[in-house]
């Protein structure tokens, strides 16, 4: 328990520890609850019932032996009860809405609610717990900030724990609460990885209170407003997304309003202050960082669903006018879901204007997916990828030219991230393949492979504080190539692992020494990671 406090320690001995014991007085507690029936009617006493009593055995170690058998039994057959009680109120007619349903992912919150089952909870009160531990490991990085640790091989654990509790059930008025508490270990030498992207202690993740009209004036229109601390996906989640695979995780505070008719479109609009975060104190808002735009989606016609979306940043949280950034961001999306047996698609198209600094901005980002489900065993799907993001062709023109991604997430599409994800949606380009198959019930196994080159020669690699301003280091990044296997036993415990390696190009061996590349940065890098994701 040493290092772990707030959410980190509350859930370890609470989920590690007192579950078990709680799990063993399930008879005790269900008895004693009145909001919902018993899991099972309490069986007679022996002292009231007509039927023969049992027969006491003698005592002995055999005998012992059996007693303790019997009570196994009884204490799994009960667990097996909460399960089957909690797995029924996720079916069709009996799900309670989480008031985040139209701002996440669904993946993000539903799952069955073993402890708010156990604890015969009622239906207008929400509870969940999470966990997810993950140990990665990579070697000769190339961002700048590495060198101090001379570029040495190096492993971090990360762990991340959440708390949801929600009031108001499926009524007009709710209430989200949703801690977060997460943390990293090994990560404390010089040059290695401990920033607001992996630690982010004992914070408030989301607060929020909401208002919905799921039949607004009898027009079967949908209408919801939430009003606070908020966690955020639109579209594809390239320019606004809730973290999946980082440690920490993006939020906003302010408002959201959404409008849909199911099935066919809806329309989001938002005005939001981004949270910033830091490691070990309370994150909060500047009142000179704003973020807000509109996000409308339509779903009439299976082979070409579209969005279309306008989105606004003005950033002027520091002194250095150089670093304001006052964007507007516009783009397209066209797609259609991938099904065994069909082509699948997807195109999206983004212009980003405004002024970086003093500078005037204009970029831009281009996505192109193809694929096709083979309708055979394993449903295999391979997937063809092309991605154009802007960089800046001439960084003495007085023009911004790099692409901004925002708030965006990139695992899904790019590479993991943790500690390594070098590529970002910025001053980059290239094109690969992914093979998805899905040989059993609840496994993913995918292998990918990318090419990556900058888009201009002169400017940044990505985030890596690395540059060429002459260009003679050229554009080629290398290639990279992904192994990766999932497996969902059930939406309460996943295991995920993976290993990734970056076969450097030519543009790392030509950089000049004044570029900080850390030592050995040039060879290739191999990355590993394996996770469990535990919700309760």
């Amino acid at each position: 328990m040493k290092g772990m406090n707030g959410w980190t320690r509350f859930a370890y001995v609470g989920i590690s520890g007192a579950l078990p014991i709680v799990m063993i007085l399930v008879p005790t507690i269900g008895g004693a609850q009145t909001p919902e029936p018993p899991l099972e009617p309490p069986a007679p006493s022996t002292t009231e019932s007509s039927s023969p009593a049992k027969k006491e055995r003698p005592l002995g170690y055999s005998n012992l032996l059996l007693n303790v058998r019997e009570l196994e039994q009884e204490i799994e057959h009960e667990i097996e009860e909460i399960i089957h009680t909690a797995d029924e109120k996720r079916k069709p007619g009996k799900r309670t809405e989480p008031a985040d349903d139209v701002l996440t992912q669904i993946r993000e919150h539903e799952w069955s609610r073993y402890v708010k089952t156990l604890l015969t909870m009622p239906d207008w009160i929400d509870l969940g717990f999470e966990n997810r531990t993950r140990f990665e490991t990579m070697d000769h990085p190339v961002n700048r900030s590495a060198a101090a640790g001379g570029g040495r091989t190096d492993a971090q654990i990360a762990l991340r724990s959440r708390l949801r509790t929600q009031l108001g059930g499926n009524g007009p008025l709710r209430i989200l609460f949703e801690g977060q508490d997460a943390r990293s270990f090994l990560d404390r030498d010089p040059g290695d990885f401990r920033n607001a992207t992996t630690v982010n202690e004992f914070d408030v993740l989301q607060l929020f209170g909401s208002i919905t009209a799921r039949n607004l004036f009898g027009t079967g229109l949908r209408t919801d407003v939430h009003f606070g601390r908020m966690t955020l996906d639109f579209g594809r989640r390239r320019l606004v997304a809730r973290n999946d695979y980082r440690n920490t995780t993006n939020a906003f505070d302010g408002v959201h309003w959404y409008l849909a008719k199911d099935g066919a479109w809806r329309l989001r609009a938002f005005f939001t202050e981004p949270v910033t975060r830091f490691l070990d104190s309370a994150d909060s808002v500047n009142h000179k960082n704003t973020f807000w735009g509109a996000y409308a989606e339509s779903r009439y016609f299976p082979w070409l669903k579209g969005d279309i979306y306008y989105l606004g940043l003005n950033d002027r949280r520091t002194p250095d006018v150089n670093e304001h950034r006052t964007y507007s961001t516009v783009g397209f999306r066209l797609f259609k879901d991938d099904k065994p047996g069909e082509l699948d698609y997807e195109l999206e198209s983004t212009y980003q204007f405004g002024t970086k600094g003093r500078e005037d901005h204009f970029a831009y980002f281009q996505h192109l997916d193809l694929g096709y489900t083979f309708d055979v065993a394993w449903t295999p799907r391979i997937v063809l990828h092309g991605d154009y993001a802007s960089g800046d062709r001439d960084p003495n023109d007085g023009k911004s030219r790099r692409f901004d991604s925002l708030f965006g997430a990139r695992r899904f599409e790019y590479m993991p991230t943790g500690i390594v994800g070098p590529f970002f949606r910025t001053n980059l380009t290239g094109g690969g393949w992914r093979l998805i198959v899905a040989p059993a019930k609840g496994w993913i196994l995918q292998i990918k492979q990318r090419f990556w080159y900058l888009a201009e020669s002169r400017d940044f690699f990505g985030s890596s504080g690395l540059r060429d301003t002459t260009g003679g280091s050229g554009r080629n990044l290398g290639h990279d190539l992904e192994l990766r296997a999932q497996w969902f036993i059930s939406n309460n415990l996943d295991f995920d692992v993976g290993w990734w390696h970056w076969f450097k190009g030519s543009y790392f061996e030509r950089l000049p020494p004044t570029a900080g590349l850390p030592a050995g940065g040039e060879k290739d890098t191999d990355y590993f990671y394996i996770q469990m994701r535990v919700r309760m």
